[in-house]
């Protein structure tokens, strides 16, 4: 089959397309999904780096965020059957141990994301379990679904389940035209609350304006715990934060008494510096994020599917231009999500 394959870590040249890559062999209780589309995710360029812990074996396939067709199913699937239209749920447990029953499964021990240490979607066909595929959204392209499970998935997580977001909660996003700052955005506002983000240039700061926030800093140009102390004095209620290093603390400064930092990606490192008595003497919440539950994606695709929300594809690429894919997403050129049309 069809697939760009990684074969070393580091920089886009250890990116490869190739034809004749071997197909996936399922297993009764598994899906075969001829792919459509694929997102791509800083999760990607990191893996092809080799800047997390975890390392797949080599040759590798990138890809986590998935759509496409159901190509075969395994003697004991029932919930899906050849010809379907999915999207692939990309968090991968055992579905057995005590946090897989209780709905958490982005705790289970054995947690793994697809393209992370399993093969992902960067190619013809993919396998998962059974679990793991959803019904598409019938109003969304392959292209658009393909861009929502990772990045909407994590920002629910970040937002509804630890961030206890309400109507006029007041919440910063960093980096608002991120695939994920976009989803942030739009979660933020369905949610009733009022809506600062960062931006690096006028024209990514209209966008984020025309998808609802109230007010857009430019992260380049201006201090950003100054800018928003202006806006709300006391600080806000909680501060989405994907970009790590550089900006972790600023985020605590920006944050009032008893506020929330929800944070996950490190874009900039992995290293910040915490002044603990600034953070327990003001009660402020730090809480880390890591995906999400299986069970708050199905509530995702059914705002989806009403139309309350609605992915950003930015551009989209063939699969054997991956990666040129890889360095537009590096040089922070997208306005939403880069995908690949397999």
């Amino acid at each position: 089959m069809r697939a760009v394959i990684l074969k070393g870590f580091g920089g886009v040249e250890n990116l490869d397309y190739v034809e004749d890559f071997p197909k996936p062999q399922i297993k009764e209780d598994e899906v075969l999904v001829r792919v459509k589309a694929v997102a791509l995710n800083h999760l990607d360029i990191w893996v092809r780096m080799g800047a997390l812990a975890v390392k797949p074996e080599l040759p590798h396939i990138l890809g986590s965020d998935v759509s496409g067709v159901v190509e075969r199913v395994g003697s004991l699937v029932k919930n899906v059957k050849e010809g379907d239209e999915v999207v692939i749920a990309p968090g991968l447990s055992c579905g057995l141990c005590h946090e897989c029953q209780s709905g958490r499964d982005n705790l289970c021990k054995d947690y793994d994301i697809l393209g992370l240490r399993s093969k992902g979607g960067y190619a013809e066909l993919v396998k998962v379990h059974a679990r793991n595929v959803i019904r598409k959204p019938k109003n969304l392209s392959f292209e658009e679904a393909a861009s929502y499970p990772l990045t909407y998935l994590t920002v629910w997580n970040a937002l509804v389940v630890k961030g206890n977001i309400k109507p006029n909660s007041r919440v910063l996003i960093w980096a608002g035209s991120s695939g994920v700052g976009v989803a942030g955005i739009q979660l933020a506002k369905l949610m009733g609350a009022f809506v600062i983000a960062t931006a690096g240039s006028p024209e990514k700061a209209r966008k984020c304006i025309e998808l609802g926030a109230d007010v857009v800093i430019n992260h380049y140009e201006e201090d950003i715990p100054k800018r928003v102390r202006e806006i709300f004095k006391e600080g806000v209620d909680i501060v989405m934060d994907h970009v790590g290093e550089k900006t972790f603390w600023k985020s605590v400064e920006c944050l009032k008494r008893g506020g929330k930092l929800v944070f996950f990606g490190t874009t900039t490192g992995s290293t910040a510096n915490i002044d603990v008595r600034y953070i327990f003497v003001r009660e402020i919440e730090l809480l880390g994020v890591y995906m999400g539950s299986r069970s708050d994606l199905f509530k995702i695709t059914g705002l989806l599917e009403r139309g309350l929300l609605k992915p950003v594809v930015d551009r989209v690429f063939d699969l054997k231009d991956a990666r040129e894919a890889h360095r537009y997403l590096e040089e922070s050129r997208h306005f939403g999500k880069v995908v690949l049309r397999v």
